[in-house]
């Protein structure tokens, strides 16, 4: 008997069809892929199950959980299974996070609501499902607030409260984008822990597919709101009887064809760091006390010519992001330098590092938390235009952002939308948009196609290297994923605990590992043909 059942499952908002016609079901101990591309219907699906949907929105078909009717419940029936027979992992974590509520209290907000634990054992179990998920409490007590932490590292927390009451049903959309290679297959041991112990239904939404290969029973493909094919995971992604399928196999299994990297400039650098330090302070223990400082970034040296693709690889919470901010100057470093164009940018302010400004930009990891959800499209990706020396007219800013939106698979209608009314990966584009719309001489990345489709990232990694090749722009790369390093980059540079302990041509470093933290890296990255292969000869 299923333990969800999806029959018939259409859902409007207002005039526009979403979904049609969907059935779908998860058994108990099952684990059921969902795959699709950017916009396919796959988080809509999810959102209806829980009853989360835009106030908009009509559904109709028949939505079974044990036996209730999810689409004729109740708001308190609901609120009595979210998060306690159904728990959802949600695709940007800092959205789905308090911002003023430390990590120990949103985990154990759950519990306590729940079960009427007492504090202190609401807390204790949190603790336990924190250690349990990858944040140890030594480096990652209860008292921290999501801003104290990284991307991965929120997404570690967010599933820390959706599995905390060992839910019946499990609904995970995209639960490994933000997480490193390592990180994200301890995670998926974790979810098959947690599927084989309690025998939990797993509704795993990706666009993975080689995740969803090493995690799945059975696969359902959407596109367009519809089902394309679905069925065994291993038949159906060995045989791709439909041409869609074998669309999606094609992209994961293959490295995007790039175009010509730019030739690399010579003669000064464009990018200089040098011996550059970062250090937080210490958690307050007393009025007059604090812990030691926390060291994020420990003398880090590097520099970028004009025109170079640099990838910047490294773990979770190793420092990455907290490098590419002080590169940014929106962080200054505790000690050491960093020059742009010639440029000292350290200690200078807002007026001084007008110019520099001009000629970088930044795609920043969470798209939505990247964005002011009450402008529309036109004003958010026109945003950098203002610090270029002539200021275009109206009618010149509105032809310049209809372009962008062309380039990153945007439509120049979706200037007048609102950033609530795109998916994830739609948001990611916007936020490439933005970055290339000046036409920069340095980008900085931070995992900027992880939240995309195998088709759309594809695309994006092309345009990159299309945009590296006409314009000269340079880029430095923060990614997890080594199919992207592999993909768009000259070089790799390897950082683990705030230090570079590996650093070379891209594909020396890749395929011949050197550091304990690369072959870690390396060992650990999934893949597709892999994957069927083992799912092959597990089923004779």
């Amino acid at each position: 008997m299923s333990l969800l059942e999806i029959e018939n499952l259409s859902l409007a908002i207002a005039d526009t069809p979403i979904l049609r016609d969907i059935e779908l079901s998860v058994a108990p101990g099952e684990v059921m892929g969902l795959v699709g591309e950017s916009g396919s219907g796959k988080s809509m699906t999810a959102l209806t199950v829980m009853q989360l949907l835009p106030f908009a929105a009509r559904a109709t078909g028949r939505v079974t959980f044990g036996g209730i009717d999810i689409l004729s419940a109740t708001e308190d029936q609901m609120c009595a299974l979210r998060g306690d027979d159904i728990g959802m992992v949600f695709q940007e974590p800092m959205t789905a996070l308090n911002p003023v509520k430390t990590i120990g209290e949103q985990v154990a907000e759950g519990i306590r609501w729940h079960t009427g634990a007492n504090r202190a054992d609401a807390e204790e179990r949190a603790r336990k499902m924190l250690d349990r998920v990858g944040l140890p409490s030594a480096q990652f007590p209860l008292s921290r607030y999501p801003h104290e932490l990284s991307g991965g590292q929120r997404q570690r927390v967010v599933i820390a409260i959706a599995c905390a009451l060992k839910p019946k049903l499990l609904i995970a959309d995209e639960p490994t984008t933000a997480l490193d290679v390592v990180l994200q297959a301890q995670i998926l041991d974790l979810l098959r822990d947690l599927v084989a112990e309690n025998g939990m239904g797993l509704l795993l939404i990706s666009h993975d597919l080689a995740v969803v290969t090493e995690m799945a029973d059975r696969i359902t493909i959407m596109r367009h709101g519809e089902i394309i094919e679905a069925g065994d995971t291993a038949r159906t992604l060995s045989e791709q009887l439909h041409p869609y399928t074998r669309q999606l196999a094609q992209a994961s299994m293959h490295v995007p064809a790039r175009a010509k990297i730019h030739e690399v400039g010579q003669g000064k650098p464009l990018l200089q760091v040098d011996s550059v330090t970062r250090d937080y302070l210490g958690r307050r223990t007393s009025l007059f006390k604090r812990t030691a400082p926390i060291r994020a970034v420990n003398e880090v040296s590097f520099s970028m010519a004009p025109g170079q693709s640099v990838a910047l690889v490294g773990r979770s919470g190793c420092g990455k992001s907290t490098l590419a901010r002080m590169v940014l100057a929106l962080d200054e470093p505790t000690s050491g330098t960093i020059r742009f164009r010639g440029q000292d940018i350290t200690g200078k302010s807002e007026a001084d590092l007008k110019s520099a400004r001009r000629d970088m930009q930044v795609v920043f990891q969470d798209p939505y938390g990247s964005f002011d959800p009450r402008q529309k499209v036109e004003r958010l990706v026109a945003e950098p235009l203002h610090v270029l020396e002539k200021k275009p007219t109206n009618t010149e800013r509105r032809e310049m952002v209809a372009k962008a939106l062309h380039e990153v698979g945007l439509s120049p209608r979706d200037m007048d939308k609102y950033p609530h009314e795109f998916s994830g990966g739609q948001r990611q584009r916007l936020s490439i948009a933005r970055a290339i719309i000046t036409r920069p001489k340095l980008v900085v990345a931070d995992e900027p196609v992880s939240a995309l489709d195998v088709s759309i990232r594809a695309q994006i990694l092309d345009l990159f290297a299309e945009l590296n090749q006409k314009l000269g722009i340079a880029y430095l790369f923060i990614t997890h994923d080594l199919t992207v390093a592999r993909a768009i980059t000259d070089a790799v540079m390897v950082m683990h605990d705030g230090s570079i302990v590996e650093r070379g041509k891209t594909s020396e470093v890749l395929d011949h590992p050197q550091s304990d933290a690369a072959k870690a890296l390396v060992t650990a990255a999934p893949d597709l043909h892999r994957a069927i292969a083992r799912r092959l000869r597990e089923q004779g």
